[in-house]
């Protein structure tokens, strides 16, 4: 495994932390590159890395906690939860249609047709992106995409939904409400929604290369990570909150069921579940989270058959998926 791993840092220039289980064993554990390039600070495999939409998964968590207090339902109407009526939102639109990416509201940053994230922040300055809330003026005058239920299209402004759902019924800021409800009772000590200008020791700042030089992304993404994404954890806090998440420790067995059920197809051999990818390999299902932002590539992967669990964080822009699929190589032979 660490030959392998080893030809793909090399090959890729892979800076941050790969970190594989197999039930309660540590398996790999190493970190590569540089958390702070000028101050030459490495990567270790207990370093702090954004995670960016991989944190969608909270979200879908928070919101099963929720209507497991039968506060809601998946199939409530979202209008019927919020504080004020978003126009953009059809009055058909239910929490399953935004845990699935099937609700057909419009999107502040729709990744099927813009390239660059960082590009949002030019009129908008990523400073003033401190709450839930700042991002609905980005979305709310614009149509609805297409009919609820439709079909499945990749949406960041349903889960700035769903936050705003969370705050509305908890009476809690949506961060503080995953790290009470989710971090503190998974042991992930470790993790958290940090400020970009706040970042705690030990934290890798995101790399961006711009005009032939790397760069932080301090001016790419917004100044605090939400209900969309943008937490900030360790590979052993990752791997340890699959097992509290599946141990139904976090929400009860019927709810991560329905968090892990194939709601939706996304293309051949990849379907969609709530805040979660499901991925057909060699006739098995893997659980699947992810996230890209500048600086930001990420990718945690549970196989449940052999109880295998790799995380594999990084602050470069790309560079985890081919490690995941490298270990995965492994696995299935």
């Amino acid at each position: 495994m660490d030959a392998k791993i080893q030809e793909i840092v090399k090959k890729e220039g892979f800076s941050g932390s790969v970190i594989v289980t197999q039930g309660e064993d540590l398996v790999y554990s190493k970190g590569f590159g540089y958390r702070n390039l000028a101050e030459s600070l490495p990567n270790q495999m207990d370093t702090r890395f954004g995670i960016a939409s991989g944190s969608k998964l909270f979200t879908a968590v928070a919101i099963a906690q929720l209507v497991e207090q039968n506060l809601f339902d998946y199939d409530t109407p979202v209008h019927q939860l919020l504080y004020q009526s978003l126009a953009c939102i059809d009055e058909r639109v239910t929490i399953h249609h935004l845990l699935t990416h099937t609700s057909g509201i419009p999107d502040y940053f729709d990744e099927s047709v813009m390239d660059d994230f960082s590009e949002l922040w030019e009129e908008k300055p990523m400073y003033k992106m401190e709450k839930l809330e700042d991002f609905v003026p980005m979305f709310k005058d614009k149509e609805k995409v297409f009919e609820p239920g439709e079909k499945f299209h990749y949406n960041n402004a349903g889960f700035i939904v769903l936050g705003l759902v969370v705050e509305a019924v908890s009476n809690t800021t949506f961060t503080d409400y995953v790290a009470e409800n989710i971090f503190k009772p998974a042991g992930m000590y470790n993790s958290g929604y940090d400020r970009l200008d706040q970042l705690p020791g030990n934290t890798a700042l995101g790399y961006v290369e711009k005009a032939g030089a790397l760069t932080t992304n301090m001016y790419a993404v917004p100044v605090i990570g939400g209900a969309d994404g943008g937490a900030f954890v360790t590979g052993p806090d990752m791997n340890g909150f699959w097992d509290v998440f599946l141990g139904g420790k976090l929400v009860g067995e019927s709810h991560v069921e329905r968090l892990i059920t194939k709601h939706i197809k996304v293309k051949e051999g990849i379907s969609y579940g709530y805040g979660i990818w499901l991925d057909d390999v060699n006739e098995e299902i893997v659980y699947h989270a992810m996230g890209y932002d500048p600086g930001v590539s990420f990718h945690s992967c549970v196989y449940p058959k052999g109880h295998w669990k790799v995380t594999v964080l990084s602050n470069h822009g790309s560079g985890a998926f081919p490690i995941v699929k490298a270990v995965e190589e492994l696995f299935m032979k």
